[in-house]
């Protein structure tokens, strides 16, 4: 297996909140003033994919998934215990919870505040939230919590691959019990554009690299690109935001709201996860990943598969797009708190 460096933390890394919530301001500010712009860049669609979205994001992931290296799969059985912490909680448990946390406020707590059907469609984004478990933002967190940078990259690789067949029918399941229609073309459509299709290139891409003699050619090719994948996901926010700007004005409330379960279930899976690894005694740089990638979610695939489903300025979307709000400053604050608590865990 090829060894992943842990490299020192770059302006975007360090500054990642601001960056964040400098874009969705522009967002906003830029969907309140022009909102024929967005009207426009809402209307490119096909077989009910936004292009412009679709290119964002491919752009965004692309880089990640050359990052994952299959020949990791063989090393699976050396930590078996991180393993078993990451993909019980993203599977098992996740996205079950994040079902049941939409239920019980949007359907009972919040039952006064929401239209029903408005409530059902929160609800359908937040489903798609908890079953995409964290492809790309999981480096980030990694290195900055210094945990095991190939263990990390067993992680993603393992989760891509279970992605790619367990997405489309857990979503499916979860939606269906919240009595919203599957489309079931468009969910698998989702699933290849914004998953199958960017893993096969980066298969390829990473094949083609690894067949030179010099063996450091991945790791500046993904340096060299880097910046596209960091400008592709600060578009994408701009971009959400501005098309949920008219709601994100006119109902504040709604974005309190989302946030809340969104915000417990974030803290509630790192606490499954961490304290589950703190019992097992795995060691630091395992149980720390493994903590954060069941918290983390692949917002990328969750937000385009919404939009899919059920339009740019339906709830769902507002959802997702909420969920990319939540998640910054919220993974921020558990790594600062896994940092602190290294010292309980065993260091090997």
């Amino acid at each position: 297996m090829t060894a992943v460096h842990s490299s020192p933390m770059g302006l975007f890394e360090r500054y990642l909140s601001l960056w964040v919530a400098l874009c969705i301001a522009t967002g906003v500010v830029l969907g309140v003033s022009l909102p024929e712009l967005f009207a426009v860049i809402a209307g490119a669609e096909y077989a009910s994919v936004n292009l412009v979205v679709a290119v964002l994001i491919w752009v965004m992931i692309y880089p990640m998934m050359v990052n994952v290296d299959f020949s990791s799969l063989k090393d699976v059985g050396k930590k078996p215990k991180g393993l078993c912490i990451t993909l019980v909680v993203n599977w098992l448990i996740k996205p079950f919870t994040m079902a049941l946390l939409g239920i019980v406020f949007f359907e009972h707590v919040f039952a006064g505040l929401v239209e029903p059907e408005t409530a059902k469609e929160y609800i359908a984004g937040m489903i798609l939230l908890g079953v995409a478990p964290c492809t790309a933002m999981v480096f980030v967190w990694s290195q900055l919590v210094r945990g095991d940078a190939n263990y990390t990259l067993v992680q993603v690789s393992i989760n891509d691959i279970i992605m790619v067949f367990a997405f489309a029918p857990i979503a499916a399941l979860l939606l269906g019990v919240t009595s919203i229609v599957v489309p079931w073309e468009t969910l698998l459509l989702s699933v290849v554009l914004y998953v199958v299709i960017p893993l096969t290139a980066g298969y390829i891409t990473r094949k083609m690299l690894d067949g030179s003699d010099d063996s450091n050619r991945v790791a500046s090719f993904t340096a060299r690109i880097k910046p596209i994948s960091v400008m592709g996901l600060l578009a994408t926010v701009i971009l959400l935001f501005g098309f949920q700007a008219q709601t994100i004005i006119g109902k504040p409330l709604v974005i309190a709201l989302i946030a809340i379960p969104l915000i417990i279930q974030s803290y509630g899976i790192f606490i499954v996860a961490y304290g589950w690894a703190y019992l097992w005694r795995v060691p630091f740089g395992t149980a720390a990943p493994a903590a954060l990638i069941g918290t983390s979610n692949f917002f990328e695939l969750a937000v385009a598969v919404a939009i899919s489903l059920f339009g740019l300025h339906s709830g769902a979307a507002l959802a997702t797009v909420v969920g990319v709000l939540v998640e910054v400053p919220v993974m921020l604050s558990l790594v600062a708190f896994a940092n602190r608590t290294r010292h309980r865990f065993p260091e090997q």
